[in-house]
């Protein structure tokens, strides 16, 4: 019997083919045939990331260099970006854990939001050298100054105390998002805090259709959603806790907090204010990667 190719279907829809076919089976037989013939139930992998920039290699090698000039002078080198929305409340949490046979943990048939309680917007700032991290939890809209927020945190609770002489800092993140490389409030927010800190920041951002490769993402968030898998998020103390509680063998070590602070949508930053920006783009790939220095009337 030739193998069949509906990879896309179920086994019962490929045995009922097979019985139009003239085959009496039933669908343990064609289960046995499947497997005879090399089939496995395989789950869609993620692999195509769309189109390639010409220069995408070009600017991972750019980054590299960036570390490594950085992380010579003693500088930060920073990866961050938004971790995806949780939902807070009484809801089932993706992934299994273990329990006394038949103690599932009870959660609500519906994940319909809790407006009084709303969503976690968890943003992270990895340090890639110290293997260490911070998590700001947001009550509200993951916008460009909720994310510069983030690296503030981070700056007052570890970095001027790890980094006391750094000259500058480096920060590398997806081209996309609240840190986006096209944001306008972006960069005048981050403008406002290079003031604030005294020293330029610089920004590299990855190349579209690259965000995985971002170290923060495997590197910590990765482990945070396997260490609360299946534990439903009932507060946002809860997120906070399992935050911190996430470790790996290597050392990695998360602080987190909640950011209680409102941050406004839809912000539009005008030419005026978007011109004091006092920002050097690099030669190469200018839009990508840039220095944001202390203001002159700072």
């Amino acid at each position: 019997m030739r193998p069949l190719l509906w990879v896309s279907r179920s086994l019962v829809h490929v045995t009922e083919a097979l019985k139009q076919k003239g085959y009496d089976v039933s669908t343990y037989v064609t289960a046995g045939i499947l497997k005879a013939y090399g089939y496995s139930l395989q789950a869609n992998r993620k692999t195509y990331e769309g189109g390639k920039h010409p220069d995408r290699n070009a600017q991972f090698l750019y980054i590299q260099a960036q570390k490594e000039q950085h992380a010579a002078a003693n500088n930060p080198v920073l990866s961050i970006d938004g971790k995806k929305k949780e939902l807070i409340g009484n809801y089932k949490n993706g992934g299994c854990e273990w329990h006394p046979k038949g103690t599932p943990e009870h959660v609500n048939v519906y994940d319909f939001v809790d407006p009084k309680v709303g969503r976690a917007t968890p943003y992270g700032i990895f340090d890639i050298a110290m293997n260490k991290g911070i998590v700001s939890i947001g009550m509200s809209f993951d916008t460009a100054r909720f994310a510069v927020n983030a690296l503030r945190t981070w700056w007052k609770n570890l970095g001027r105390t790890s980094y006391a002489k750094a000259k500058g800092i480096l920060i590398t993140a997806d081209g996309g998002g609240s840190n986006g490389s096209r944001v306008r409030l972006w960069k005048v927010a981050l403008q406002e805090l290079a003031d604030e800190l005294g020293i330029p920041i610089t920004v590299c951002h990855y190349p579209p259709g690259t965000s995985k490769w971002n170290p923060i993402e495997h590197k910590m968030f990765s482990h945070i959603s396997t260490n609360w898998r299946g534990k439903p998020l009932r507060t946002f103390d809860d997120v906070v806790q399992y935050i911190r509680a996430t470790t790996t063998q290597s050392g990695l070590t998360i602080d987190a907090d909640i950011d209680p602070n409102t941050y406004e949508k839809g912000i539009k930053v005008s030419n005026k204010a978007f011109r004091a920006v006092n920002i050097t783009r690099h030669d190469f790939h200018g839009e990508w990667n840039y220095c944001i220095s202390p203001s002159l009337a700072a």
